[in-house]
């Protein structure tokens, strides 16, 4: 059985007696431990399941990055098996509308009279499906998930409607400029109020400012990325100056691998105040007495 905190040996479809002499030579057993543990037809913990959703969701992960990102945390799976896992969470997703999820929009109506439903389409590799997810704003819920071939206002109407039915009032609409999901909610609720989703419009109208920042970014990272031969050359020296500069050395390539989140976090701006930092750090370095090298550098 795969999870997240190793591979166990607990999982094997069935057990049988190994003594040739047993009375049942025929008869197989299950584990209920392993079986607590994961989804039916599958050897994959629910926590390797959980973690699918999550970096598929949050993070927009497309199928080639899962792969990479669960072997690395030692989770053994071919991409094609991804895409199975990925699909058995979105099983699980579909049957969430549990009891307790009721309670939860039932406390999210009575604090705000409401709920605030928000629906975007993720596309990570150009050419496939597209997943449509449905989300109650308040309390962060995932009503709805689906993979769809096609984006058209009929078809996000059809995978709206299921939340619809949950009978909950709903105060507030949001989603990206996607004319389609814009249709599909004015159909199923005309009245209700809809915003435009600020994080998207942040991002479009920062679009100019952004194009700046990547290439100050470029310009910045490519007049550090000659510390290489730089680290060669001191790697082996031992001395305290050695050591100082290999300290610096590390900080620059630190900015190297920089990246922010735009539009609030323009990536070239970060790198560009983080290598000022460092040359700053080094000219006070050598006004208090540095080395030979730093005094006449």
């Amino acid at each position: 059985m795969n999870t997240l905190s190793g591979i166990f040996d607990v999982w094997n479809m069935a057990y049988a007696c190994t003594n040739p002499e047993c009375t049942y030579p025929g008869s197989y057993y299950r584990s209920a431990e392993a079986d607590a543990l994961v989804m039916k037809h599958t050897s994959y913990g629910f926590d390797v399941l959980a973690l699918v959703g999550q970096l598929r969701f949050k993070h927009h992960y497309s199928l080639s990055e899962l792969h990479e990102e669960l072997n690395r945390r030692g989770v053994v799976t071919s991409e094609r098996n991804c895409e199975r896992l990925y699909e058995r969470y979105l099983t699980l997703l579909r049957a969430s509308v549990t009891d307790h999820l009721r309670e939860t929009l039932a406390e999210v109506v009575q604090e705000h009279g409401g709920l605030l439903l928000s629906m975007d389409g993720v596309q990570p590799e150009k050419g496939n499906e597209t997943l449509y997810v449905v989300r109650e704003g308040f309390s962060g819920s995932i009503l709805a998930a689906q993979n769809l071939k096609s984006g058209s206002a009929e078809e996000l109407k059809r995978l709206l409607e299921p939340v619809e039915q949950l009978g909950f009032p709903i105060i507030g609409l949001l989603s990206d400029g996607q004319h389609s999901i814009r249709l599909a909610m004015s159909g199923l609720w005309p009245d209700v109020p809809y915003q435009y989703c600020q994080y998207h419009y942040l991002k479009d109208i920062a679009k100019p400012v952004m194009d700046l920042d990547r290439k100050l970014k470029t310009g910045i990272k490519k007049n550090l990325r000659g510390i290489r031969q730089l680290e060669k050359q001191i790697q082996t020296v031992d001395s305290e100056d050695a050591a100082i500069a290999r300290d610096y050395l590390a900080a620059v390539r630190a900015v190297l691998l920089e990246d922010g989140n735009p539009p609030l976090d323009l990536p070239g701006i970060r790198v560009y105040e983080e290598a000022l930092a460092i040359r700053n750090s080094l000219q006070r370095s050598a006004k208090k007495g540095g080395s030979p090298t730093a005094k006449n550098s």
